[in-house]
């Protein structure tokens, strides 16, 4: 029997015209307008908006607003703001969203600062001086010659944190700025412990990974014993190479050099403080430097040690004068070597007679044969600090010495307390 199913599949199917609309004659959208007063409102809403343009937006002889200038002349114009220094734009950034009222008063941004060696002597003065600005430090030490106790008054500050870690391994940590301070100063600690190149190094690639400024703390020791008097940064130096000092001299030259380059080759911003004799509370009491030997041998009724015959001469800042010039240098734009000390010229015979005075003066003078490669001749030219910083020392020997003296009366008082306790 045959199937009853047929298939059409090539049959011709009826075409409905309503399912395929005719396409609409060109001017179709001209008669849609025209219809119902559909034109008069469109220029009412032209008019309208010719208004709203006309009267409300600002005229066109308003100053222009530059693309670099964060706030309009109109808007800084106005007498109820309190506005902050501009002269180094870097450090005091703030952003202006396209909404909302602008708050006054607005205060300084802080930065992000890692200070290296900042539990040591220097370190620890300039981390008071930041965290009391306003910036969150980060303290990195390996306590060789830091000491907590030198930033234990910042614990549990919310904008304070201390790592304990050698500059030699590497860092990773996002900061603005780093202050690089980490590396023994004393004969004692630097010929038992030299770390001047590669913890420089390593400190000098994380402101290049990260973008951030960098300070390099130098020496006046990189002038060796110097041909010329007073130093001058041009100054290139008579160091010895080769001698029992030279782990320190060659080791903060090389340091100076490697910061250019990475300033040269890598656009790294680099700042760099050739340091003077510095003195003050927080020294260490045995780290083999003049002014510490001699206050904390006068306080324990010891001769004072005199090396040679005494007639070699230094200048001596106190450490709250140096962190200025630290600071300074920091917000400034100039790259070169910077001299931070006190042109003041003392003998060792005329230090000691002054520790005397404030200390003990029926106190001894013992004279020792003096050290390999100890400089004659060390003072500072500081015109270059005075002209482009505009730094120079505030506090004289005779007013900044008494405030060490007090600091190590309590410390090696205290500490023979303690040993005669726990005995």
């Amino acid at each position: 029997m045959a199937s009853g199913l047929v298939f059409r599949g090539h049959e011709a199917q009826p075409v409905n015209d309503a399912d395929f609309p005719k396409p609409q004659k060109p001017w179709f959208f001209l008669r849609y307008i025209l219809r119902e007063q559909r034109l008069h409102f469109l220029f009412l809403g032209v008019l309208l908006a010719s208004v709203f343009f006309f009267f409300l937006l600002p005229s066109s002889s308003s100053p222009p607003v530059r693309a670099h200038d964060p706030f309009p002349a109109s808007f800084l114009a106005r007498d109820d703001l309190t506005l902050w220094p501009t002269t180094n734009t870097r450090s005091y950034d703030v952003a202006v969203h396209s909404v909302g009222k602008i708050p006054l008063g607005i205060k300084r941004k802080g930065l992000r600062v890692v200070v290296t060696g900042g539990a040591g002597f220097v370190g620890s003065h300039l981390v008071d001086r930041l965290i009391s600005r306003g910036d969150s430090v980060i303290v990195v030490d390996n306590f060789f010659t830091g000491r907590k106790e030198n930033v234990m008054h910042h614990f549990g500050n919310p904008n304070f944190e201390l790592l304990r870690h050698d500059v030699v391994e590497p860092l990773l940590l996002e900061v603005d700025q780093i202050y690089h301070l980490a590396c023994p100063a004393s004969p004692v600690h630097y010929k038992f412990n030299p770390t001047n190149v590669v913890g420089t190094l390593n400190m000098l690639g994380l402101a290049k990974r990260i973008g951030a400024r960098f300070l390099l703390t130098s020496t006046s020791e990189v002038y060796g014993d110097p041909l010329q008097h007073p130093q001058k940064e041009t100054y290139w130096g008579n160091v010895n190479p080769i001698g029992v000092r030279s782990c320190y001299d060659e080791g903060k030259r090389t340091a100076e050099t490697l910061a250019m380059d990475y300033h040269r080759g890598a656009g790294v911003e680099v700042r760099i403080a050739r340091i003077f004799n510095t003195y003050g509370p927080r020294m260490c009491l045995d780290d083999g430097r003049v002014v510490s030997n001699f206050v904390a041998q006068a306080l324990r009724k010891e001769a004072l040690t005199v090396y040679g015959d005494g007639k070699q001469t230094r200048s001596f800042q106190y450490v709250s004068d140096l962190v200025e010039g630290l600071m300074r240098l920091m917000e400034g734009e100039h790259v070169g070597p910077f001299n931070l000390g006190n042109p003041g010229e003392f003998t060792m015979l005329e230090l000691a007679k002054v520790v005397q005075e404030t200390i003990d003066p029926e106190a001894k003078i013992e004279y020792r044969p003096n050290t390999e490669d100890d400089p004659h001749k060390r003072k500072p030219d500081i015109t270059r600090a005075k002209e482009l910083l505009g730094w120079e020392p505030k506090v004289d020997l005779r007013k900044g010495l008494p405030l060490m003296v007090s600091d190590f009366r309590q410390r090696i008082f205290g500490d023979q307390k303690e040993g005669a306790t726990s005995t």
